[in-house]
């Protein structure tokens, strides 16, 4: 706190001082008043080094704040997407993510899992756009998430509290957008939605999903696969969820086989000829290596997306493994440790 005191005078008190120095040398320096060649140069040189200080000095109050508004948005992001256990009623979980929000790790893509008395129940989401404009939506669902994964008995009123919660939120954020005594819509606009996947894995690892307008997970048993074919619902916001909502039963994950889920913008990301990133044919390679961690199979595809298009994403990209450890938790051996190291 001492410090803080100390630096706001020291940042305001500076560029008074270089001014003062600016004007003093010019009222009072007899040299100031001179027109010869010499003394012109003495003072261009005198305002040169009074603004390039001035200069050094807003360049170093700017870099500074930026940090602290990305500590700031740092933190809000943890906070929102809370670090994964290791292993939860034994699956072994890892989560990784790119921000198209350039230096901050803020995005529109949500995730969490959450161990109850109904099973272990994922849920993967995209808000759309990105940035901390989308951080609001995905507090909203993740704290609807996170209460109805252990209140509701059945995955479909998860998915009608997400449904209920998106509603409010945005009602209530186009009500403080309109002035009082406007008229506020009673239906959100159509580019505001979010997709949603909703998975519940039961004990003997039976797989059942609710999935609205996002990409199905990728299955890796030997190679990867998409966990089904099936058409999703639309996503969460345009249209009301229909009355009956069946889940849909995926089979089982069996012990040592994963499930990924992700975000469009791992298959959407380009390289430069326009060719789309083989998330695919990535985690089939990635897998191919024996014991590999769901963190090091991660940090594997990041690295093979970085190489393919030759820098970050252009929209926030997700990834989140599950794997059934169940019947070797208590392995006497941990997993060997993962040194790729990534951009995140």
């Amino acid at each position: 706190m001492g410090r803080r005191r100390f630096r706001r005078p020291l940042t305001l008190g500076l560029p008074t001082v270089w001014g003062a120095v600016a004007v003093t040398y010019k009222l009072l320096c007899p040299l100031a008043q001179q027109n010869g060649m010499g003394a012109r140069i003495v003072s261009s040189a005198v305002f040169f080094a009074v603004g390039s200080g001035l200069v050094v000095h807003v360049r170093r109050a700017l870099l500074r704040e930026l940090r602290q508004v990305r500590e700031v948005a740092g933190a809000a992001q943890n906070a929102l997407l809370r670090p994964l256990p290791p292993r939860l009623e034994g699956l072994a979980l890892a989560a990784g993510r790119f921000s198209a929000a350039r230096g901050a790790s803020v995005g529109g893509d949500l995730y969490e899992v959450v161990a109850g008395e109904h099973g272990v129940r994922v849920v993967m989401g995209d808000v759309r756009g990105h940035g901390i404009g989308a951080m609001a939506t995905v507090a909203a669902l993740l704290g609807s998430f996170r209460e109805a994964a252990h209140d509701e008995p059945e995955l479909p009123l998860v998915l009608r509290r997400l449904e209920r919660t998106l509603a409010r939120h945005l009602h209530e954020r186009a009500s403080a957008e309109y002035p009082v005594g406007g008229v506020v819509p009673d239906a959100p606009p159509a580019e505001e939605f979010v997709t949603v996947l909703l998975l519940e894995i039961g004990a003997d690892g039976e797989v059942s999903a609710l999935n609205c307008g996002h990409p199905w997970p990728f299955l890796l048993s030997g190679h990867a696969r998409p966990l089904t074919a099936a058409d999703p619902l639309p996503p969460l916001g345009p249209f009301p969820l229909p009355a009956d909502l069946p889940m849909r039963s995926c089979g089982r994950l069996l012990p040592g086989e994963a499930l990924v889920l992700y975000t469009d913008g791992m298959e959407d990301a380009r390289d430069a000829a326009g060719e789309f990133f083989p998330l695919q044919a990535a985690l089939t390679e990635a897998a191919r290596a024996p014991a590999l961690s769901p963190q090091c199979l991660i940090h594997s595809v990041q690295a093979e997306l970085l190489r393919h298009t030759g820098r970050l994403p252009s929209d926030d990209a997700t990834l989140l493994v599950v794997r059934n450890d169940r019947t070797r938790a208590r392995a006497p051996h941990p997993e060997p440790e993962c040194r790729a190291r990534t951009m995140s």
